[in-house]
């Protein structure tokens, strides 16, 4: 596994060593060893699975509230995906700002998202599903959002949702103060 840093702060786009053959590929999406020799230490409490028909949905950006952040590790296991990751955390050096990488069911790149960030993507292809290791339990009643297309982030989406929830469309807008 390679890790490449971004321009958050304990976000990492990770390339794994895929062996080839006629078989097909193989590849360790996840060791825990590795990764926090490589300064990412993760350990995976849940698995969650994200599937989505159509082309256009778009989902989040979904965080949830302190003290009860997640770190997610993403993988596109079917399909194709535009994946986002904004920092909130106001103590951060890289505090408001956005990663987006494209992840592939054919690609061998995951992303590491660390506490405190809102997470989201949108599908690229019909039938794309993407599988979250979750570094963090659920806490139900935590969840918050902000919206896809907050003028405060200018976050390069590659197109507009076409299928999106009413919660994901109507999230106020990001408190410029840090406040949310």
């Amino acid at each position: 596994m390679r890790f490449q840093s971004t321009q958050i702060d304990g976000a990492f786009f990770i390339e794994l060593d895929a062996h080839a053959d006629e078989r097909g590929m193989f590849a360790r999406t996840f060791c825990e060893e590795v990764f926090a020799k490589a300064g990412a230490a993760m350990r995976i409490v849940q698995t969650n699975i994200s599937r989505n028909p159509k082309a256009g949905t778009l989902r989040g950006l979904h965080f949830q509230a302190p003290p009860h952040e997640e770190a997610k590790l993403i993988q596109c296991v079917r399909g194709r995906v535009f994946d986002v990751a904004v920092d909130l955390r106001q103590h951060s050096p890289s505090f408001r700002r956005y990663v987006c990488t494209e992840l592939a069911a054919d690609g061998n790149r995951l992303f590491l998202i660390p506490k405190g960030c809102a997470h989201g993507f949108l599908t690229l292809e019909n039938n794309s599903d993407i599988l979250y290791y979750m570094g963090d339990a659920f806490v139900p009643g935590a969840g918050q959002g902000l919206r896809w297309n907050d003028p405060a982030f200018k976050i390069p989406w590659p197109a507009a949702p076409h299928l999106i929830s009413e919660r994901d469309a109507t999230y106020p807008d990001f408190d410029v103060t840090g406040r949310r």
